[in-house]
């Protein structure tokens, strides 16, 4: 099967965040929250994180910023373990719309402030950059202007490396299983860096503020133009069993070689998700231009 590999393109994405930007002030504000996209946020710019949810997971699907060992696990973020949170003395913690049923649970522990990154009608970018400044302000932290600064500017500069590609389009996808996906339209933030860095999105259906699913892999052939660029995490299986499906290897992109396998991205994450969501696919495609 005619996929790039995860190991040719993770080189180039190992400094997608500085160093200084992720060492924590011990005696800073302690911070917790439920959400993702503000967890990779908070670590982004230094804040001295004690809790977040489902880090194991977390560390598998976002993969970077790195969580210290010493963050609390409070669980499922469905179902988070309150006493969890209670022993880890947060002075502060955020929240997103995704979890406001918890605010009355969590306010006796500590204040909650809340930002939200995915809004239906509101571009997760935007979003992203104001929480990004917002919670930066708030904890004193230099790092988080700079963070969206150095973002801004970084795909600034992919633009142009992007104008010189062959200007086909890309498919953002997950695989669900080997029949379906998800596809990230125009409103997620992966299809936000595709339009900041003047690459089309070949999905042109309606999404709803992230991805469309599922879709049948059969989708696939109405877009034989595009580049497919996968983003894991995958089912294990899925990917072994296309491989083995004609219809799959019929596919223009998998005949001309124009399928990319990236390194695992938060799909509802925030600027440290859209940055390592750039440097992947910049690496991928440069990689494939240039033979």
């Amino acid at each position: 099967m005619a996929f790039f590999s995860r190991r040719q393109l993770l080189a180039g994405a190992a400094a997608t965040l500085s160093a200084p930007a992720l060492l924590r002030a011990a005696d800073s504000i302690r911070v917790a929250t439920l959400d993702w996209a503000l967890l990779e946020t908070l670590l982004a710019i230094g804040a001295n994180v004690v809790a977040g949810t489902e880090l194991r997971q977390f560390r598998e699907v976002a993969v970077i910023p790195a969580v210290p060992d010493d963050v609390a696990d409070l669980g499922l973020r469905g179902t988070p373990n309150l006493e969890v949170l209670r022993f880890a003395r947060p002075d502060l913690i955020f929240n997103s719309n995704f979890y406001a049923w918890a605010d009355a649970r969590m306010q006796p522990i500590a204040p909650v402030e809340s930002h939200a990154i995915y809004k239906p009608g509101e571009s997760p970018y935007m979003l992203a950059e104001q929480a990004t400044i917002a919670i930066g302000d708030r904890l004193e932290l230099d790092a988080a202007r700079k963070l969206t600064e150095e973002l801004a500017g970084r795909l600034d500069r992919y633009k142009a490396t992007f104008a010189a590609g062959d200007g086909r389009p890309v498919l953002p996808i997950n695989l669900g299983d080997a029949r379906h996906f998800r596809v990230f339209g125009s409103d997620s933030m992966f299809g936000e860096v595709l339009k900041r860095v003047g690459l089309i999105n070949a999905w042109q259906g309606a999404t709803s503020y992230s991805a469309a699913a599922p879709v049948g892999i059969e989708t696939l052939a109405s877009m034989p133009d595009a580049w497919i660029v996968m983003i894991p995490p995958h089912p294990v299986d899925a990917l072994a069993t296309l491989s083995a499906s004609a219809f799959w290897n019929a596919l223009p992109a998998v005949r001309e070689k124009r399928v990319l396998v990236l390194g695992s991205i938060n799909p509802y994450g925030a600027l440290p998700a859209a940055m390592r969501f750039a440097d992947l696919l910049r690496e991928g495609l440069g990689h494939a231009w240039n033979g």
